[in-house]
């Protein structure tokens, strides 16, 4: 393995700067995830934006994250996570920079799947080095829970940043003022980050990445044109068979690979199985919620986008203080506990919400309901990352950290693409019920489309408004209805399948081993 670089500072500040270093990558990436969400209103008006174009807009970046973060976490361990973190943020402050001065929705949609590229690159890297740096459990978990809070409020604060943004400027900013941050990221990376690498990992399963790129990617195009389609429609059934079978041809080169890009096996341990679970149904309800909620506030209850922004801002905070708290608290409790009791919360929080209405009050309810929200998904996310990287060694926590960065994105691409097409459906139906016989047809179909696209109309037949907004309701209470259910599901499925208290993993004896070094901490 190759020996570690001279970082600034004393030892005594070199794990916190690493780990600062390391928290401001995550938390760049993980604000673009929803930072474009608050601009979506923007972008539908500007760019005469559909629906389905939005929702690519959003899920184009998710999906590249979640198709190529396992390979890129196995050649991050092979040819250095340094460079690896370096590499990515700058591919991912250069595109970010183009991203700005398109101007059309199609040519957007291709740079954001290239801002998906190099964010995939730079996820797995940060998890990796934390748990190269950080071997001793209780460390390693106080490191995971402040690197989950970083993670939890780039996705959360997206759209606190993007409407402050949009306040002052147009659409453009809030792809100008991720470069920034990715520049200061890497001179941090450069003078803090000490090289290390495992020659030994194997080569790139480019067979397995293969079909599991076209798997996810033709699983999430079927999803998001299912309700322009239909979702009985010969072309979406066929989608979604092909993906399945995809899914299994993929299952199967896995196993027979001599050096897989995913070892599927690992799956058999229900506790890394649960703990990924537990992961992708949080993500799920997150990026499905903040791609309605920021539309909600817009378009129903007529925000601007600063005060959207800033009304998300409890579910920002109650994610930063469950991150942190639930990594002190799950070797105490186990990972059972925390984990199924934060499924519980969340998804409370969206059978509440799936009987808000229009006018529900902001302090008393929406509040509430998002402090409630925050809390279960900041439990959840920390301590069951922690429990999937006790799987491996940390000489492959590039594997580890890339599965459960995966299903974190696959979580986060289902629930934009899932919950954003299943309001779309429902949406399209309630307006062809109301208002088919009061609009032609020109009026009719844009109104179907694109909530923007209503407000236009809106302002030119009277009651059209209050259909709208009924029509929003519909699909929104169904979406939560989805999410709460699957929540409570998994909470269940936590509860039987989880490690409870004193589980110690695969390296606990490492771990009790006084004399054990840190794994290139520098």
């Amino acid at each position: 393995m190759s020996s570690p670089t001279r970082t600034a500072g004393g030892p005594a500040l070199r794990k916190p700067l690493i780990l600062a270093t390391v928290c401001l990558a995550a938390l760049t990436i993980n604000l673009d995830t929803t930072i474009v969400n608050v601009a979506l209103p923007s972008l539908a008006r500007e760019l005469d934006a559909d629906t389905r174009e939005l929702l690519w807009i959003v899920d184009g970046y998710n999906l590249a994250f979640a198709a190529l973060v396992l390979a890129m976490g196995s050649l991050s361990d092979k040819f250095g996570r340094r460079p690896a973190l370096i590499l990515g943020l700058a591919g991912f402050a250069l595109a970010s920079g183009v991203a700005a001065l398109v101007d059309s929705s199609g040519a957007l949609i291709s740079l954001r799947f290239v801002m998906g590229v190099c964010a995939a690159i730079i996820f797995p890297t940060t998890l990796s080095i934390i748990a190269n740096t950080f071997t001793e459990r209780r460390e390693r978990a106080a490191a995971l829970g402040l690197w989950g809070a970083a993670t939890g409020l780039g996705v959360a604060l997206g759209p606190v940043t993007g409407g402050a943004l949009l306040e002052h400027f147009s659409w453009h900013s809030v792809f100008w003022a991720l470069v920034p941050v990715g520049l200061i990221a890497i001179v941090m990376t450069v003078l803090f980050v000490p090289e290390s690498r495992d020659p030994d990992v194997p080569a790139l399963d480019v067979p397995g990445l293969g079909v599991s790129v076209a798997m996810l990617g033709l699983l999430t195009f079927t999803i998001i044109e299912a309700p322009e389609r239909g979702w009985t429609s010969s072309p979406t059934l066929v989608g979604f068979g092909v993906a399945a079978a995809l899914l299994v041809l993929f299952i199967l080169v896995e196993r027979r690979a001599a050096h897989p890009m995913l070892d599927v096996t690992l799956f058999l341990d229900r506790r890394f199985s649960a703990a990924c679970g537990a992961v992708t149904i949080a993500f799920f309800s997150l990026f499905g919620f903040i791609f309605l909620i920021t539309q909600f506030f817009q378009f129903v209850r007529d925000y601007s986008p600063l005060g959207t922004g800033a009304r998300i801002i409890p579910v920002a905070t109650s994610i930063a203080i469950a991150s942190v708290v639930g990594g002190l608290i799950a070797p105490r409790l186990g990972t059972r506990t925390v984990v199924a009791g934060g499924l519980t919360l969340l998804g409370s929080s969206f059978l509440w919400i799936s009987t808000t209405g229009v006018d529900v009050s902001y302090p008393t309810t929406i509040v509430p309901q998002m402090i409630l929200m925050g809390l279960g998904l900041g439990l959840v996310s920390t301590c069951a990352t922690e429990s999937i990287m006790q799987v491996l060694p940390p000489a492959r926590a590039g594997v580890g950290s890339a599965v459960n960065d995966a299903t974190r994105e696959l979580g986060g691409t289902l629930g934009v693409a899932i919950v954003g097409s299943l309001f779309a459906s429902l949406y399209a139906d309630r307006i062809a019920d109301q208002l088919g016989g009061t609009l032609d047809p020109a009026q009719l179909a844009a109104v179907e489309e694109s909530v923007g696209a209503a407000e236009v109309v809106a302002a030119e037949v009277p009651g059209v408004s209050a259909v709208v907004d009924a029509a929003f309701l519909d699909g929104l209470s169904a979406g939560c209805l989805l999410i709460g259910i699957l929540c409570l599901v998994g909470a269940a499925a936590a509860a039987l399948a989880l490690p409870g208290r004193g589980y110690r993993g695969p390296g606990a004896e490492v771990e009790e081993t006084p004399a054990a070094e840190p794994v290139n901490a520098g």
